[in-house]
């Protein structure tokens, strides 16, 4: 039975999927030379790839540029009041907003900035908060 058991693992684990994994790592190889990637972990080259998935939303804050507001100006302290009791979720979904990607690249929320600037609109009332991706610059109305 232990046999049986050894041969079946090996089938399904290895040489059922053999062939796609190989044309797989064809392709990234190609893209992605061997002797460039081999100097990362495991772990360092998901983080590169995927980019990281936790996040110390206090830094996020710090790090803001801030662009015709100051900090202490009352809709930035309302904002980041109403962002800090966001789920979760409802801040992942912020950065994907402001961002087009629920993660922060490899570099980590250190180095990540982005910019809270006043759209001067006539009617601030009838306005919406916009982002530019581009330039991770969020509109947030007065």
């Amino acid at each position: 039975r232990k046999e049986y058991v050894d041969l079946y693992v090996d089938y399904m684990f290895n040489k059922s999927v053999q062939k796609p994994f190989e044309d797989f790592m064809q392709g990234f190889l190609r893209g992605c030379p061997a002797r460039i990637w081999k100097i990362f972990f495991p772990e360092e080259l998901q983080v590169l790839l995927q980019g990281h998935m936790t996040f110390d939303w206090h830094l996020l804050e710090k790090n803001v540029i801030y662009s015709r507001y100051k900090k202490l100006d009352q809709t930035i302290r309302n904002f980041w009041t109403v962002f800090h009791k966001l789920p979760e979720e409802k801040k992942k979904m912020f950065l994907a907003f402001l961002s087009g990607s629920d993660r922060i690249s490899g570099y980590g929320l250190e180095c990540f900035r982005f910019c809270i600037a006043d759209p001067q609109v006539e009617n601030p009332d009838e306005s919406s908060p916009c982002a530019n991706t581009c330039y991770l610059t969020l509109f947030l109305p007065r």
